[in-house]
């Protein structure tokens, strides 16, 4: 006698994976792990498909795909360029680019305010080592007066106080809108720097001595300088 059956549900039939799949979740591996950092140009597609065995065309199309996510980005006639560290680093990218500058600072200021907090309690003497260069980078920088050093170091400066919460979730939730705020400012480094390396110097000084509060304190100051900044430049195109 038969035995019943006892579902009419069909088992799930597992596909065949595609290579270009398989491509993009090693391309995309490369990026997540820094081997090719934001903003660094990827290998040429011959390289790439010398490199992992693959033809021409598996090679386009998980590139194509990975451009379409927003984590590399094609430029005419310079190659494909790293533009984000993840997908959620891209969609958050995405997003904040359609905000108001105000808005990315109020996101930001939150962010930093915790990292500086947590950094605080970490106290990690690496950390603590990379939070300090960039700070020496950028008083070089303020004394010399050279505006593209200074606000490369600028940034340097405030990615490294997020890394040194220890929580890559947040550097990352970071990194998906700083650039955002970056451009927004980059365009008028002149005459900020004295006014932001000593807020910078007291966030430093407070993250070493293990003062949370004097941390978020400090780094509240400067995104209040910031907010101030930007009120007045939008002021100016209004009037």
């Amino acid at each position: 006698m038969p035995e019943p059956v006892t579902s009419s549900r069909p088992s799930p039939i597992s596909r065949p994976r595609k290579v270009s799949e398989l491509v993009v979740e090693h391309l995309t591996d490369l990026v997540e792990r820094g081997e090719w950092p934001v903003g660094s140009r990827i290998p040429t597609e011959p390289e790439l498909v010398d490199r992992l065995g693959v033809g021409r065309n598996t090679v386009r199309e998980a590139v194509r795909a990975l451009e379409h996510a927003g984590i590399l980005e094609p430029r005419r006639g310079d190659g494909t360029y790293v533009r984000a560290a993840s997908g959620l680093d891209a969609a958050i990218g995405r997003r904040a680019r359609t905000a108001d500058a105000l808005q990315v600072l109020e996101v930001r200021s939150v962010l930093e305010r915790g990292a500086a907090r947590a950094a605080a309690g970490r106290r990690d003497v690496a950390a603590l080592a990379a939070l300090r260069a960039a700070l020496e980078a950028q008083e070089a920088a303020a004394r010399d007066g050279d505006e593209d050093s200074f606000r490369a170091a600028d940034i340097a400066f405030h990615a490294e106080l997020v890394r040194a919460a220890g929580n890559p979730l947040l550097a990352e939730l970071y990194d998906g809108i700083d650039h955002v705020l970056v451009r927004t400012l980059a365009t008028d480094a002149h005459g900020r720097h004295h006014r932001d390396v000593p807020g910078h110097r007291e966030v430093v000084d407070a993250v070493a001595a293990g003062d949370a509060e004097g941390a978020e304190r400090a780094v509240e100051a400067t995104m209040a300088a910031v907010r101030a900044y930007l009120l007045a430049r939008a002021a100016e195109v209004d009037a």
